[in-house]
């Protein structure tokens, strides 16, 4: 046993709630997020890809390493976001993945990666066969991924209960993590007398047993308050050595062995503190070399030190709320601050319509899946296998072993559609739809979402309708809000738009199909389509098109045959109509009737044969989904948007020494000259980052121009487009390395930004950049010294130039 007294872990908390469209299974265009497509983007970039290659400074502030914080840290990673990232963002993933394998070398065959309860619950407010379902999902999709057991499982917003508690040992978890403020009492094991732990008096530097009624045991690791509170919310990430002070400064005088431990959300280090991923590099590092202090994470330290002393907790309590778990029950007075008159009075009926919402499907569950299992239960913990791969041939394989063979398609499609309903009605749950301040918010409607879907689904299989019994509860769900009202306008508002049958997904092919030429099979979200017959027509800019089209969910299995007319009148003016496929006669006569209308452009005898053939089944621009809608948008007003930018720049053409003279005497450009001036010179600016090749005379030019005359620059576009541009550049360099035409171009490109006002941290280019030191720069340098190779000495300035642009150190 290693003779070191003293060890220390940082544990990160890493988790997104699921933020799908439950219909499409993708995460729709988040404005709120931009320059980035959504928040699960964004926060990957200023977050989690960080980590995964973070930088450690020197005095001068350029970098001189790049290590993977999660190989030295231990983590637990939400197995929704792992689902999300390991199709948008599998560098990361795949970086996640390799931290762990490598963490197992560092501490002595203990991963650094922690299970999760599936999707965030509140366990202790979870019925028991929810407790259930969660601790197996989060298991079986720890294992998925990390190809080990899991030893140990983060409870969200550390919410706990004996009850939970006893779940996570049946399935040998070995240990949790908690805060202080959840111990109720603790003592020395072979001690009689108990010693009181509330308001955080636990010992935070030993771990602890817990005896469950069960007879089983499991560890509980109580973090350090103060130093995570330091962390998450008083800018102790501000300074590298400040932070690995703070945590050193933790130890006490004492010859047992003791573990300092923090536990925070992972997003602290990257997203809520910017280059917060840095201190916690340069913390790990520096530690790491201190001969008197080891790194460690928990399941290693078990097996060094088991528990000396037994606790007992307070039951129904979380890391988060001074009221136990009524955060996510009651108007408890928990809140992010800031909403004075705001209150909390949503969060019990927001919890009861859900809990109905649970109760009916429990009751259609049992009952719809009684022919054909007398294990409804268990088939759902097994469902997490078609949850993490929903391949045709492993979905048949689960309705087999759950099963029986031999079910046709009608019974497949069910059975589907049930198993979909209890994964919604777990998905509805989620916490964060509580933790903020309005019912309205983006997170308690994405729970509300799963609810309508789950209830969706309900109905597809019952033939009963359950959304006026549900209206009616959210309309008792008060909003502070006025618009609003109630969370059932919110509903109509923001919800019932995006419902999604198997028409509607018709809809928006059919729509699409005017902009975009599919293949004839082709993969539309979670829907798949294939072209039967297309027909089209144009005459000048109004298109036709008339066609049929067969549908299936690759979730459900359901599947439908349609039949389809469009007409576009140009801009985004579309009408068309979808409706079940009726036979070959019936769409010859409507292509027949409508095509001929179309050429003879009687448009009133296009929308009445509309009418006629699709009766309510009418579909416009406003049906398509979330991004096809902005694309669409971006493409009709392509040519208005050029015609805008060409006068706004001939604006600023016109009148440039004009705004000299402004500039010389110092007085300030009207409003009316300089908003359309700025716009004129970021629009010319950014179709330069967008183009395929940028004009580096061009762009020098436009920069000492914008500085010359005071443009305020779209430096949030700019930088993502200038990061976008130099990454691209540098990834062509690392595959043809010795290209020293495109090495000089980039050297010159970053020389040209850093005299503007335009910032990029170039992240990306410099772990590239990086790479390629690693790889080939000693090669290079020896061909140098050797003196003999003009090319090599070329190459090796250049690189030199490259490394310095970007803030590196060779």
């Amino acid at each position: 046993m290693s003779e070191t007294k003293k060890y220390l872990c940082v544990h990160g908390h890493f988790y997104q709630p699921p933020r799908e469209n439950p219909w499409l299974n993708k995460v729709e265009i988040q404005d709120s997020a931009y320059p980035y497509h959504d928040w699960n983007h964004r926060i990957n970039a200023e977050c989690y890809a960080r980590n995964s290659a973070s930088r450690i400074l020197n005095e001068e502030g350029k970098v001189v390493d790049i290590i993977n914080n999660y190989a030295w840290m231990s983590f637990n990673m939400g197995p929704t976001l792992l689902a999300w990232m390991e199709i948008e963002a599998p560098e990361t993933y795949a970086a996640i993945l390799q931290a762990d394998k490598e963490s197992i070398e560092h501490f002595s065959g203990h991963g650094s990666a922690l299970a999760q309860a599936y999707n965030h619950m509140i366990m202790p407010l979870a019925n028991q066969r929810d407790k259930e379902t969660q601790v197996i999902w989060g298991i079986e999709d720890f294992r998925s991924r990390f190809g080990r057991d899991p030893e140990g499982m983060w409870l969200g917003e550390t919410a706990v209960n004996t009850e939970t508690l006893e779940v996570l040992a049946a399935h040998n978890i070995k240990f949790t993590i908690l805060s202080p403020y959840q111990a109720r009492r603790y003592r020395k094991i072979g001690e009689t007398e108990w010693k009181d732990g509330t308001g955080a008096k636990i010992n935070p530097r030993n771990a602890y047993m817990f005896n469950l009624p069960s007879g089983k045991t499991i560890a509980l690791f109580f973090y350090d308050a103060s130093a995570s509170q330091a962390v998450a919310f008083e800018g102790l990430l501000n300074n590298g050595e400040s932070f690995a002070s703070r945590l050193l400064g933790q130890f006490k005088d004492d010859s047992m062995p003791q573990l300092v431990h923090i536990a925070t959300d992972g997003e602290s280090y990257g997203h809520h503190h910017r280059l917060g991923e840095m201190a916690l590099s340069y913390g790990l590092n520096f530690i790491e070399k201190d001969q008197s202090v080891e790194l460690t994470v928990y399941g290693d330290y078990l097996e060094k030190f088991p528990p000396q002393y037994e606790v007992e907790i307070l039951e129904n309590t979380s890391w988060s709320c001074a009221h136990g778990v009524e955060r996510w029950n009651s108007n408890c007075g928990c809140n992010t601050g800031g909403r004075p008159g705001w209150t909390q009075e949503w969060r019990s009926p927001l919890r009861k319509a859900f809990d109905w919402v649970r109760d009916i499907t429990i009751t259609l569950y049992e009952k719809e899946l009684a022919p054909y299992t007398s294990n409804p239960w268990e088939v759902r913990n097994a469902y997490i296998a078609v949850v993490l791969d929903r391949s045709e041939e492993n979905v048949s394989s689960f309705l087999k072993e759950n099963f029986r063979e031999g079910l046709d398609k009608k019974d497949q499609t069910k059975l589907l559609k049930l198993m979909e309903m209890q994964y919604h009605s777990m998905l509805m749950y989620t916490s964060c739809g509580w933790f903020f301040d309005e019912v309205t918010g983006i997170e308690s409607m994405q729970d509300i979402f799963y609810a309508a879907r789950a209830l969706q689904l309900a109905e597809d299989i019952s033939g009963q309708s359950y959304e006026k019994d549900f209206v009616d509860l959210l309309e008792k769900i008060p909003s502070n809000i006025p618009e609003y009202g109630n969370a059932a306008t919110a509903y109509h508002r923001h919800v019932k738009p995006m419902i999604v049958d198997m028409l509607r997904v018709g809809a928006h092919y059919a729509v699409s199909s005017v902009f975009e030429e599919f293949p004839d099979e082709t993969i539309l979200y979670s829907f798949s389509a294939a072209s039967k017959s297309k027909r089209y027509y144009e005459a000048g800019k109004q298109k036709l098109l008339v066609g049929r089209t067969y549908f299936r969910s690759n979730i459900t299995w359901e599947e439908v045959d349609i039949s389809y007319a469009v007409v576009h009148m140009g801009e985004h003016n579309l009408f068309g109509g979808v409706r079940p496929y009726l036979g070959n006669e019936a769409l010859e006569e409507l292509h027949t009737n409508i095509a001929d209308a179309f050429q003879k452009s009687r448009i009133y005898e296009i929308f009445n044969l509309l009418d006629k053939y699709f009766g309510n089944h009418n579909y416009s621009f406003w049906h398509l989904f979330r991004d096809e809608q902005r694309q669409i948008m971006e493409l009709v007003m392509d040519n208005t948007l050029k015609n805008a930018e060409g006068t706004i720049y001939q604006l600023y053409e016109n009148n440039y020494q004009l705004l000299q003279v402004f500039d010389e005497i110092n007085m300030a450009v009207p409003k009316q000259l300089k908003l359309p001036i700025d716009l004129a010179i970021n629009t010319k600016l950014i179709n330069m980052f967008e183009a395929e090749e940028i004009n580096l005379k061009a762009l020098e030019n436009l920069l000492d121009v914008a500085r010359r005359i005071s443009v305020e620059l779209d430096t949030v576009t700019l930088n993502y487009l200038a990061n976008e541009k130099v990454r691209s550049l540098i990834d062509k360099l690392a595959i043809d390395p010795n290209n020293n035409d495109l090495l000089q171009y980039i050297v010159d490109l970053l020389r040209l930004i850093k005299k503007g006002d335009i910032k990029p941290e170039f992240w990306e280019a410099q772990n590239t950049a990086f790479l390629i030191k690693t790889e080939i720069y000693e090669t290079y340098m020896t061909r140098c010294e050797r003196g003999d190779n003009p090319d090599a000495e070329s190459w090796c300035q250049l690189f030199d130039a490259l490394y310095k642009n970007l803030n590196l150190v060779v």
